[in-house]
């Protein structure tokens, strides 16, 4: 067996990405596309996924650089039955839900703006995700005055803590 990491190509980490696993890619990938739709009025996203048989990436999207990134990005990981949704005017906190509720939708792997590399194991059958890095290595706790500052933020979004 063989692993390597694939870097996920994000321009200047400028969007929104989602990888899984899910089943029946023939209708899923455009099944996906259409939901996050419906999560968020006015979403500029991609989805593209891959299929065991023909061995092909299928893509679908609003946004032809979405397109273009989603696609490049699953085919670059290769394994069967992953998807990659790119995603602008939209966090993932939004479609998450809405892309886990999908019956063929078997399990996400990552959803972030940060740098992201996927861990992929080759066999002699072929490629499966094993894990992912999501952004750099934490160093440190954060001081008091952080904590503070994080839920300023939090409240600022409309959050509440109590």
């Amino acid at each position: 067996m063989k692993l390597e990491a694939v870097k996920i190509e994000n321009p200047d980490n400028k969007y929104q990405v989602i990888v899984g696993q899910a089943n029946f890619t023939i209708f899923t990938c455009d099944d996906i596309f259409k939901a996050l739709l419906t999560a968020v009025p006015g979403i500029k996203c991609a989805v593209a996924m891959n299929e065991a048989a023909p061995k092909l990436t299928r893509v679908t999207g609003n946004d032809e650089k979405l397109k273009e990134l989603a696609a490049k990005n699953a085919l670059a990981i290769a394994a069967s039955h992953v998807f990659v949704v790119m995603t602008e005017n939209a966090f993932p906190i939004n479609v998450l839900n809405t892309i886990k509720l999908h019956p063929a939708v078997c399990n996400i792997y990552v959803a972030s703006a940060n740098p992201i590399e996927i861990i992929v194991a080759e066999t002699e059958l072929g490629k499966a995700v094993v894990g992912t890095v999501d952004g750099t290595a934490v160093t440190r706790i954060e001081s008091e005055e952080e904590k503070r500052e994080r839920r300023e933020t939090v409240a600022k979004l409309g959050y509440k803590l109590d």
